[in-house]
């Protein structure tokens, strides 16, 4: 109990956090959403997904975007890349409206989206082709990226020849070759096992320092969010809402001690109550009585196997 109610607030900053934040402020703001809605029609009527969900990016500011499920983020990232379209409200980049795909976004997804048949130098080619590169301008483009990510030796290789980890980096290399201005990434690591996650986190964090490029980054991972971002997009479901736009305390660089450091924790605690908020005792008593309906269900068996 100590431990916890020593904690700092989590909007304490250090010295050199705030001069962090005061600096990246300046930069010039390369996404803006305003006033943002998304209302999907059914059978059974109107369904609202999002809701006036207002924010902005920074050039080289890195956004990780939380919530619940059934706030939006899928559906939010989905319209910022130009995949799906929105109700209301206004998608900006670099003060131009996004009304479809474009170079001037990158898109990483959770499932391995690399084309099987390609090498791994020519799924990184594709995008540059399909752009009216020529082979050996996008040839020598793609060898540039697959050494950044540290894939340079796998350049003839498969997709199948990969790790998860690997075919992410790939993806991640895929979308940058085309030297877009953001990079939207929808839980690119959620299918990965812990080990690889938290190496494909240092990779990530290791490539956005030597790349001039925003990250807006979708995950349902508390600790990653808090791992890889300068500020946390937080939404509320039914309909998707920003609850608070989290500005993380912890340093730069970030470190894997930093998980259990004082502005970490006290982060991960703000956050959990937002997402996770303590339930009435109404809300408890109604989930007692469905747990005991469904144990009845599985007690009063009357044709047992034995």
């Amino acid at each position: 109990m100590d431990a916890i109610t020593n904690l700092p607030n989590y909007l304490d900053q250090s010295e050199a956090v705030k001069n962090r934040f005061d600096r990246l402020k300046q930069r010039e703001v390369i996404l803006e959403v305003k006033n943002l809605g998304k209302v999907y029609k059914s059978a059974k009527g109107e369904v609202t997904a999002l809701k006036d969900i207002n924010f902005k990016t920074h050039r080289r500011e890195f956004v990780c975007v939380i919530g619940p499920s059934g706030c939006g983020k899928s559906t939010l990232i989905r319209i910022l890349a130009g995949l799906e379209s929105h109700t209301s409200g206004d998608v900006l980049l670099d003060d131009k409206p996004v009304t479809g795909p474009g170079r001037d976004r990158g898109m990483v997804f959770q499932g391995y989206t690399l084309f099987p048949w390609l090498t791994v130098k020519k799924n990184v080619m594709f995008g540059l082709e399909m752009n009216n590169a020529n082979t050996e301008e996008a040839a020598r483009e793609a060898s540039l990226w697959l050494e950044l990510v540290g894939l340079d030796k796998f350049a003839n290789a498969y997709p199948h020849e990969l790790s998860g980890g690997m075919k992410q980096r790939v993806a991640i290399a895929r979308a940058l070759v085309n030297k877009p201005r953001i990079l939207l990434m929808d839980e690119p690591f959620g299918a990965l096992d812990a080990q690889s996650r938290a190496k494909m986190q240092a990779h990530l964090l290791e490539i956005w320092r030597n790349v001039d490029v925003t990250i807006l980054f979708i995950t349902h991972d508390l600790d990653e969010a808090i791992f890889l971002a300068d500020r946390i997009l937080v939404l509320k479901a039914h309909p998707g809402e920003v609850q608070e736009l989290i500005e993380v305390p912890v340093p730069r660089p970030r470190i894997p001690g930093n998980y259990t450091s004082p502005e970490f924790l006290v982060t991960k605690a703000r956050l959990e109550a937002l997402i996770h908020p303590p339930k009435s005792a109404t809300e408890l008593e109604s989930e007692e009585v469905s747990i005991t309906q469904h144990m009845i269900r599985f007690v009063n068996v009357e044709d047992n196997v034995e």
